[in-house]
């Protein structure tokens, strides 16, 4: 018996999650906009990889729509909504779900899951963890630009669906505790605003020194203040975060020897905040650096870093198009701790 499957939020992760999944027999309803949703009712889904996998699912094999329809019939419910949007999603279909349908989000950010629960008590609320990143290159086509899974809380409701993950080429890497993972993913996406600011693709932007010196200090702010919270973040790379913030400060020919894999992004690949200020929306700056200041606020330590980094963000939200070459927000960074520290 097929399972539906509603995806509230029809950006790249959540078409390239649902479309992998209808193309293994799951009944799929993308809820989004209007813009990509006419691009994939017109051409269909072109789902490929780093790895050279291909996967085509034809516009008759799922469903659109601007809002939901028919939630009551949803086996599972999928929220990949940028964070600024979890509550208006959650609110779409509350009181509109079976009880104890699942429901997991596929979102960053550390308080979503819990955000969601509040709204829909009566279902079973996971959170999850994208680990790759998604470019929409237009024409339905939408291509995994570098490496990773798929991760959830553990929860005996997930046997309901892990098969057909499997099947879908999409293993669920089931966790009992999330939050260290959601926590080390954070401490990763703190490249995002870096990126963004850059103007530069991932791969060029990793490969230069100083944007990851920015890199490095933004994570050793925030590992300080995790630690005063007695945060212990999973290990995702293959070396701990505290031993990888030193690295990133290695010269660019021993970070290309000794990680190269780190730079195994697809060349036109760029963060989803950078993609979100070309398209004139909202960031998840507040979900991702302004996380780490508010933990700071909680512990009574200063994070200058990330603080600058969320203006910096908040002031290219204005409009303000200005790129950064790595010299210049490494001396932005470093000019804010400087001056707390004085």
């Amino acid at each position: 018996m097929s399972q539906r499957v509603l995806v509230l939020g029809a950006g790249s992760i959540g078409v390239f999650i649902g479309g992998h999944l209808a193309a293994a027999g799951m009944e799929v309803i993308f809820v989004g906009r209007q813009r990509v949703l006419d691009d994939i009712a017109e051409h269909g889904l072109c789902l490929t990889d780093l790895d050279g996998g291909a996967t085509e699912v034809s516009a008759d094999r799922f469903g659109l729509a601007l809002e939901p329809d028919e939630p009551e019939l949803a086996d599972l419910v999928l929220i990949t909504v940028k964070s600024a949007d979890t509550a208006e999603a959650a609110r779409a279909v509350a009181g509109r779900l079976r009880p104890g349908t699942p429901v997991v989000s596929l979102q960053n950010g550390i308080g979503n899951a819990s955000l969601i629960r509040e709204i829909l008590p009566t279902t079973i609320v996971l959170a999850g963890m994208v680990m790759f990143n998604v470019v929409h290159r237009g024409r339905g086509r939408f291509h995994r630009a570098s490496e990773g899974g798929v991760a959830i809380q553990d929860d005996p409701v997930v046997d309901r669906f892990a098969d057909r993950f499997r099947a879908a080429g999409l293993p669920l890497r089931r966790h009992r505790d999330l939050r260290p993972v959601q926590w080390a993913k954070l401490l990763l996406n703190l490249n995002n605003p870096i990126n963004a600011l850059s103007g530069r693709p991932l791969r060029e932007e990793l490969a230069e020194r100083d944007y990851r010196r920015c890199l490095a200090l933004a994570q050793a702010e925030a590992l300080a203040v995790m630690n005063t919270a007695r945060i212990r973040p999973a290990q995702l790379t293959p070396v701990p975060p505290e031993l990888m913030v030193h690295l990133l400060r290695v010269p660019d020919g021993v970070f290309r020897r000794v990680f190269g894999r780190v730079l195994a992004i697809d060349p036109l690949a760029r963060s989803s905040m950078a993609d979100d200020l070309a398209l004139g929306r909202r960031t998840e700056i507040a979900w991702l650096c302004g996380e780490i200041v508010r933990l700071g606020e909680m512990v009574g330590q200063p994070t200058p870093v990330n603080r600058r980094l969320t203006e910096l963000i908040r002031i290219a939200e204005s409009g303000d198009g200005r790129r950064f070459t790595g010299s210049r927000l490494l001396a932005e960074l470093t000019g804010a701790a400087s001056a707390v520290q004085g």
